[in-house]
């Protein structure tokens, strides 16, 4: 179907390529033609009649369309005026003639030749035509009010045509649009319709004119704003320097004075005093120098002065120490031992002089780490060596911690950068000389951010933390003075470079008679008085206080057992509230309609002698506990079974008590090729508790040799060592804690390597009376002792 009205009148002209402007009909407009082609078809046709074609490419950034990336409906121009430029293009003045459409390009060297026919518009002129062009009218010379620059030619010939078609090309020209745009619109040959279009266009042009007027206006305002604000600012601060009341003046005088009077070291107030002439240069509304204030804040208000030193009394330090803690008395004769190396060094410096720059006062000598399970003191033990030295405490849990920053700090040039928490510590304390504890140290994570642990070596060196550089401050930071404790859970997750700085404390796990003790003399007192009962009459008996600690509570420390206590007293004050508190005093019968019912069972050992079950010691960070081994037999070809959620180590040693039985079948009385005929299952009871260590050998050991034997395991015997495939029972850690724990379970006789026996110091008094130790080195005296005959 014909789109176009074509005119039977044709013609052959010379033909040149547009990238995106047109010249419309009844318009004039200056183009320019640099492309060779172009350039030839130019002065082909002026050397004529000076008619051309213009037509556009449908992709602009071609250099050399060819023929089907042109479009078909063009402009027929003729050349009025051509100027040569600088660089060999041509600046042709056009004036469009008529509407076409090229019918062929007969060639396409050295330019386009094309032959065209016209095209006619139809211009029937009705109501709808003459609405159309007054809109356009109105809208354009809004459009100008706004800011849209128009060609003055343009404009009048715009205002002053009353032919409806030439003022819709005039249009055309002079719209804000692309050339995919321009070439609908010079292939619309209905007037109506093309005058439709523009009023399109142009409405949203002039509503894109006043968005950009409003947020031009806006931007203005807030520059003017901004201008007038910092003008009059200028303005105050000159007429405040000549009536002599300078604020930045009188704020850099201030500071100055704070600085002197922080007494800080010569290379600190130097870098302060440097920072303070910066601000005092800059405008105090400068978002910089709130940033410096900070920083020189910082600094003066960090504690440079070496505080008088307190004279160390041990004999207070010791009724302090004990009055604050039941128990621990090896980590309390450890603890005065070090403070009373502290005072023999601040004697040594005040009556002879630190002569040889040995003898630093105040020093550390050495970083104490105590180590032990979740709530046996640790902390609240910190906090008892700073009063007895009279110093001030601070904590800072560095669990989870992942970032280098958090212990040097950041760097200046970040928004919002701070000193690191030693540092924060240290202000907060307002002294260098602090109790400082690092709570939770092995637990710092490691990432992409760094590792926070070996920001902690330079702290926590002796040798080296009189510098300590953190990024914020960029200055030194003398941290000798502070006395610095870690604390830990395990010693494992620490890294070796920072355990080889620390003198490791253990702080072992409380027996049942310690946490009967430290109830009644700490747990109580403090909970009536957290929970308003002081004064009350309010007790809890203590028959009821032991259940609590053995059938409430299995830790190795007090917080559950102080939970529970808390979750009594609760209870009390409610009633006491609603008055129907009966009786002050709580007895064995009230625990369970309070704390319910019992959350722990007593660890029992076996009704009677058993084949196959031996009775091991265990160490957890709960404390100790007893094991029971199981072994079974039955019909097989050979294989070892292991269940019960046991550790790489664990399964070694059983594969190690195998491997001595086999050994020494002989002696045990067994056939040669026995193991080839049967399947052995080792099985250690509570499945869902992981268990692992060396240390259950030589029960694995007597409870095969048991099975195998048929000989019984005694009942009321324990047994804690590792074995060598030779049989050799090699010494083991956690003795206290699985002695304990023997002594809870009702167990008479304990067997324990021989190279042991130094630990039995650790064990208290009353549980050593009522065990009898036996002491072995080679697994065939285990045997003897364990094995009924």
């Amino acid at each position: 179907m014909e789109l176009f009205k074509v005119s039977t009148s044709e013609g052959r002209y010379p033909l040149v390529a547009v990238r995106d402007g047109i010249i419309f009909p009844y318009t004039e407009g200056v183009l320019i033609f640099g492309r060779k082609r172009s350039l030839e078809a130019i002065k082909k046709a002026f050397a004529g009649d000076k008619k051309i074609v213009l037509v556009m490419q449908k992709n602009p950034r071609k250099e050399l369309p060819p023929k089907e990336d042109l479009y078909q409906v063009g402009v027929l121009a003729t050349i009025k005026k051509i100027v040569s430029g600088e660089r060999g293009e041509l600046n042709v003045l056009l004036k469009g003639e008529k509407k076409i459409k090229t019918l062929i390009i007969e060639s396409e060297s050295p330019f386009f030749m094309a032959k065209i026919a016209y095209l006619e518009d139809e211009t029937k002129i009705g109501k709808e035509v003459i609405a159309y062009v007054k809109h356009i009218s109105n809208v354009m010379k809004e459009a100008i009010s706004y800011g849209k620059t128009i060609d003055f030619t343009f404009l009048m010939n715009i205002l002053n045509i009353t032919d409806p078609e030439s003022f819709s090309y005039q249009v055309a020209v002079v719209l804000d649009i692309r050339p995919f745009e321009k070439q609908k619109l010079l292939e619309e040959v209905n007037l109506e319709k093309r005058l439709r279009m523009e009023v399109e266009m142009i409405d949203k042009e002039l509503n894109i004119l006043k968005i950009e007027k409003n947020i031009s206006r806006k931007t203005q305002e807030k520059f003017e704003k901004g201008m007038k604000q910092t003008f009059l600012r200028e303005k105050m601060r000159t007429i405040e320097q000549e009536l002599g009341k300078d604020k930045n003046g009188k704020e850099v005088g201030e500071y100055r004075e704070r600085i002197k009077k922080a007494m800080m070291p010569k290379m600190v107030e130097k870098k302060a005093l440097k920072e303070l002439k910066r601000l005092s240069q800059m405008s105090q509304y400068n978002p910089e120098a709130s940033y410096i204030r900070t920083y020189i804040d910082w600094l003066i208000e960090l504690p440079w002065r070496k505080p008088p030193a307190k004279k160390i009394d041990i004999n207070n330090s010791k009724a302090i120490l004990n009055r604050d803690h039941y128990g621990l008395k090896k980590v309390k004769e450890r603890i005065l031992e070090f403070l009373a190396v502290i005072k023999l060094l601040e004697t040594k410096k005040t009556k002879e002089g630190d002569k040889k720059g040995l003898v630093k006062l105040g020093k550390q000598p050495t970083i104490l780490c105590f180590v032990g399970p979740p709530g046996v003191g640790k902390t609240s033990l910190g906090k008892s060596i700073a009063r007895a030295l009279g110093r001030k405490f601070v904590k800072i849990s560095l669990g989870g911690i992942r970032d280098e920053a958090e212990i040097r700090g950041h760097r200046r040039t970040y928004v919002g950068a701070l000193p690191g928490r030693i540092i924060q510590g240290i202000k907060e304390a307002g002294t260098n000389n602090p109790v400082f504890m690092l709570d939770e140290i092995d637990k710092v994570g490691r990432d992409y951010r760094g590792d926070p642990s070996a920001a902690l070596l330079d702290a926590l060196d002796p040798e080296q933390n009189a510098t300590f550089s953190d990024h914020y401050l960029e200055v030194p930071f003398d941290l000798s003075q502070v006395f610095f404790i870690t604390t830990a859970n395990i010693l494992d997750t620490i890294p070796a470079a920072l355990l080889d700085r620390l003198e490791i404390i253990h702080f072992p796990g409380y027996t049942s008679e310690e946490k009967f003790n430290i109830a009644k003399k700490y747990l109580l007192k403090k909970q009536l008085l957290v929970h308003g009962l002081e004064g009350e009459g309010v007790k809890i008996s203590d028959s009821a206080l032991k259940m609590i600690i053995g059938r409430y509570t299995y830790e190795a420390g007090v917080r559950e057992l102080e939970r529970q206590i808390a979750a009594i007293f609760r209870k009390v004050a409610r009633k006491l509230v609603e008055k129907k508190l009966e009786k002050k005093t709580i007895k064995l019968a009230d625990l369970q309609p309070m704390l319910g019912p019992y959350k722990y069972s007593l660890p029992v050992i076996e009704e009677k002698d058993a084949i196959g079950i031996a009775t091991g010691l265990a160490w957890t960070m709960a404390g100790g506990q007893i094991l029971f081994i199981e072994v079974a037999l039955m019909p097989g070809k050979g294989s070892l079974t292991l269940t019960g959620h046991l550790g790489e180590v664990m399964k070694e040693s059983c594969q190690a008590a195998l491997s001595y039985v086999r050994s020494r079948w002989k002696k045990f009385g067994l056939k040669e090729k026995f193991f080839e005929k049967i399947n052995i299952h080792v099985h250690v009871p509570e499945g869902a508790v992981s268990k692992d260590g060396p240390s259950a050998g030589v029960s694995i050991t007597t409870a095969m040799v048991s099975a195998l034997t048929k000989r019984p395991v005694k009942r009321e015997v324990a047994m804690t060592g590792e074995i060598t495939l030779r049989g050799r029972v090699l010494p083991i850690g956690g003795v206290r804690e699985k002695v304990i724990a023997a002594h809870r379970a009702k167990i008479k006789t304990v067997i324990l390597p021989k190279e042991n026996k130094k630990d039995l110091v650790e064990i208290p008094e009353k549980v050593k009376k009522d065990l009898h130790f036996i002491f072995v080195s080679h697994m065939d005296e285990v045997l003897s002792h364990a094995l009924n005959h």
